[in-house]
Order: structure tokens, then C-alpha cells, then sequence
């Protein structure tokens, strides 16, 4: 189901999906809705309701997408520490993978005004990369890696966390150490 709350309306997804959904997305413009299923990602037409293109990513299980402001560029993270940039204009492929995570990469991110995306990932880190799109359709776009974010630490997750709230709106979150 598809709500458009501008017009007070909801339809239904015109198409089957192929393979169960990890993630989805809108193109900032037009009337095109992007899924990520754990092998591809499925560009559909929501006006024509018809698939425009199967991008595929060659990654064991992709995790999350997002679409460049422009619309013409997507970034997918994968569960093998990959992250992938399709230039729809050029491929099917990917343009450009990125092996920076030694673990999972649980999301990535485009801004909406810099030319600037990132991937975070279970490794504790978040990479941080220019990424240069031209107007120029001759021109590729330009990937820099700037910085690699460090701000926690890893837990061997065997701990146990609770939540706690009460009816005047105070709530907490507790560690319970199980002996």
C-alpha cells in the first residue's frame, strides 16, 4: 500500500514483488519507487506501473539503499561490508564497489544538499565519502572517501536490555546483567 497524504489517498502497489523486501525507497521527483530485495534492487513506474530496470548488485544479501537528490544515482549496502553506486544512466552493474566495512553494513545515506553519502556498519564505524554527480552526462561521478567515524564500541551482545515506562510519560532503558 502506497498513502499519498497531500492527496488523501492510498493504492495499491500495481506489481508483485519478487523475493521479499529489505528495503524501499521513492525517487525525490518522479513517480518512481525503488525495492531492494536481498539479491536486486526493482525500479517500478508507479504512473505506468511497469518495471523500468533490475539493478543487480552481485553482493550475498543487500541491507539498504538510498537515492541520490538527483534521482539518477543510488547507493545499496550489503551485509558483506560492500557498498554499491548505480549510475542509472550507464548500467545494470554497479559503477563503482566500495569494500570498506569488515562487517555488515546496516545503512546508508545520501545528504539532501551536499554532495556527501555514508554507510554505517556492525563494525562501529561510519565512512563518510564525497560524491561528486556532474550534469555532464560524459563526465562519471567522483567517489573520495573523507573520513571514517569512530564513536562506540562493540558488545559480544549477550547482553539483556529492558524498557520501562511509566503512565506520566518517563521511560528508561536498563541493562540486566544475567549471572
Amino acid at each position: 500500500m502506497i498513502h499519498q497524504l497531500s492527496k488523501k489517498l492510498t493504492q495499491r502497489i500495481p506489481f508483485k514483488t519478487k523475493g521479499i523486501p529489505v528495503s524501499t525507497a521513492f525517487h525525490p521527483t518522479r513517480s518512481i519507487f525503488f525495492t531492494a530485495t536481498k539479491k536486486d534492487v526493482r525500479v517500478y513506474d508507479l504512473i505506468k506501473q511497469k518495471l523500468i530496470k533490475k539493478l543487480e548488485s552481485g553482493v550475498r544479501e543487500i541491507s539498504s539503499i538510498s537515492i541520490h537528490p538527483g534521482g539518477d544515482n543510488v547507493i545499496v549496502g550489503s551485509k558483506d561490508g560492500k557498498l554499491c553506486w548505480f549510475d542509472m544512466d550507464l548500467s545494470s552493474k554497479p559503477y563503482k564497489v566500495l569494500r570498506c566495512h569488515p562487517k555488515d553494513i546496516t545503512g546508508v545515506a545520501y545528504h539532501r544538499s551536499y554532495p556527501l553519502f555514508a554507510s554505517c556498519s556492525d563494525d562501529c564505524t561510519a565512512y563518510v565519502f564525497h560524491g561528486m554527480v556532474y550534469s555532464d552526462l560524459n563526465q562519471n561521478p567522483l567517489i573520495v572517501p573523507l573520513e571514517i567515524l569512530r564513536g562506540h564500541s562493540s558488545t559480544d551482545g549477550r547482553e539483556f536490555w529492558t524498557v520501562s515506562s511509566t503512565r506520566d510519560n518517563h521511560g528508561c532503558l536498563l541493562r540486566v546483567q544475567i549471572q
